[in-house]
């Protein structure tokens, strides 16, 4: 080895070190410099970010409880019948709410009861869904593609379950039009019974078998009810041929005010009853009806009660009943 090279080489290597050693103080130093900026900024998004996340929360918590103590004090006060009634019936729905003259409580107390929780429902829905966009947002995630799949995923579920939105979206215009309610008596198709329950899905009714008829409210198309607002009682008897029409007349004419006088069912008459005249005839018979307008709920009682006295005028009085002939043979 050479003596230039015994001079070089630990001129070298101290270069070397004082280089290595200068750029280890450099790094370190940047890097203590950087610290403080890395913790003002952490701690910036610490303060910031989770601070807005709690406040989107604790805002939503509180919108639901508002709104939900609001449906809860309409509902109850509209089932108390305290509402506020000029603000209510500005509506077609709180119009119907405040009907109650010709609805009967649990009819009507589920009718509320099934829009409140319909409501409730929605105001979940919404304030959670755009309180989930927003806390996705502070975060930093792109909820672009997010609403867009959303809506595909959307459209895919209502072709999917279109039959199931179909039978909710009937069921709350059932209930917010008052087609019928809980004790009416109505014809679906070719199915009559008197309703048992009315849910947003489907319609229970209750035939004269006693067969329960479970409907779903979106394959309703036309719906006959025989006893919403009013239901009118009516008996109708044949007589023969040759009656005398005069005594007849008399004698329902007796047996409809003995009914209506009657204590137990003072209050079920809408209007008095009335004897019609000849409503069918035949060279055998004359049929004549007796017919009152009564309560939705009295119809039944009325209806025995006047065949009752019917029966005990036409007894004392002698009057005859026309004989019995094959169906199918009165006009």
């Amino acid at each position: 080895m050479g003596v230039f090279e015994m001079v070089t080489l630990p001129a070298v290597a101290t270069d070397a070190a004082a280089i290595l050693r200068s750029d280890l103080a450099a790094d370190g130093d940047s890097f203590v410099a950087e610290v403080p900026k890395w913790l003002s900024d952490t701690g910036s998004w610490l303060i910031g970010v989770p601070l807005r996340i709690v406040l989107i929360v604790v805002v939503s918590l509180l919108l639901l409880a508002v709104v939900h103590r609001a449906i809860k004090v309409v509902t109850e006060r509209v089932l108390r019948g305290k509402s506020h009634k000029p603000v209510l019936a500005r509506t077609e729905i709180g119009a119907a709410l405040l009907d109650t003259a010709t609805l009967e409580s649990p009819r009507r107390e589920q009718r509320i009861r099934t829009l409140g929780s319909v409501l409730r429902s929605t105001s979940n829905i919404l304030v959670t869904g755009i309180a989930v966009l927003l806390v996705l947002d502070e975060l930093g995630i792109n909820i672009a593609p997010l609403v867009a799949s959303a809506g595909i995923v959307g459209v895919a579920l209502g072709f999917g379950a279109q039959s199931l939105v179909k039978d909710f979206l009937s069921g709350v215009f059932l209930l917010m039009e008052d087609q019928y309610g809980v004790g009416d008596l109505v014809q679906i198709g070719d199915v009559t019974g008197t309703v048992e329950s009315v849910a947003l899905r489907v319609t229970r009714l209750r035939d004269v078998d006693g067969v329960l008829w479970i409907i779903r409210n979106g394959e309703i198309l036309n719906v006959g009810n025989k006893t919403q607002g009013w239901a009118r009682a009516s008996v109708a008897i044949r007589v023969p041929y040759d009656a005398n029409l005069p005594i007849v007349y008399e004698a329902l004419q007796q047996a409809a005010d003995d009914v209506m006088e009657d204590e137990s069912l003072s209050g079920a008459f809408q209007s008095p009853p009335t004897v019609g005249g000849i409503e069918n005839m035949t060279s055998q018979s004359l049929t004549i009806r007796v017919a009152a307008r009564t309560d939705p709920a009295k119809v039944w009682p009325v209806t025995v009660a006047l065949r009752e006295r019917i029966r005990e005028i036409i007894d004392e009085r002698k009057i005859p009943l026309a004989p019995d002939v094959p169906p199918g043979l009165l006009a």
